[in-house]
């Protein structure tokens, strides 16, 4: 597994920075751009559908933008090479529809929400299928028991000290459970069609 951390070339970041410059720049156009593109029930159930996708590009504070930032850099340091970029824009695409879904189906006293984390979420599932599909050493399975205690410890105890006490804004943790499923999903489709194509590995 590790050895793949040293196979990065330019065209694997051309996505994740993409992204990273659309967060910045959308953070940079101010608090008047995150009350229009942030997730309000309210809004939403009103008729400006666009915010289910924006409300995940918007962040509260720089701290918030930077934690989510460097998640962004982490997850594509370790799992760019387990898809295509077309496939990750299915991922990012799953992940954002099931923490909508969720948000709209589950989760009715939260008013409103900003932020990447979700969605990275489900990147870090995706990945972790991929990996789980094709590596077999202890360092995938502890990485993979890691990202699933973390989920249980927010829904059982909440957000992890480290990132409750550096963000100026509660943490919303289903979020995460929601993106993970979507990015999970998608990951399990993707490895489905591929095994039924007779493609090979993800």
């Amino acid at each position: 597994m590790l050895e793949r951390l040293a196979r990065h070339d330019f065209r694997d970041w051309l996505l994740p920075g993409v992204l990273a410059a659309l967060l910045v720049a959308l953070f940079a156009a101010g608090p008047h751009a995150l009350a229009v593109l942030r997730y309000e029930r309210a809004a939403v159930l009103g008729g400006e559908a666009w915010r289910l996708v924006t409300a995940h590009l918007v962040h509260f504070d720089l701290a918030h933008l930077v934690w989510n930032l460097a998640g962004l850099g982490l997850v594509w340091l370790l799992f760019a090479h387990s898809y295509t970029p077309r496939d990750w824009l299915l991922i990012l695409a799953a992940s954002t529809i099931a923490i909508d879904l969720g948000f709209l189906c589950f989760e009715r006293q939260l008013e409103w929400y900003v932020g990447f984390s979700g969605v990275l979420h489900g990147c870090m599932a995706a990945g972790l299928v991929a990996w789980l599909r094709t590596e077999r050493d202890a360092l995938t399975a502890l990485v993979a028991a890691l990202f699933a205690a973390k989920l249980a410890w927010e829904h059982a105890v909440g957000p992890l000290p480290f990132t409750a006490g550096s963000m100026s804004l509660p943490v919303v943790y289903q979020a995460h459970t929601y993106g993970a499923i979507g990015g999970a999903l998608a990951a399990l489709w993707l490895v489905s069609r591929r095994q039924s194509a007779g493609t090979g590995p993800v």
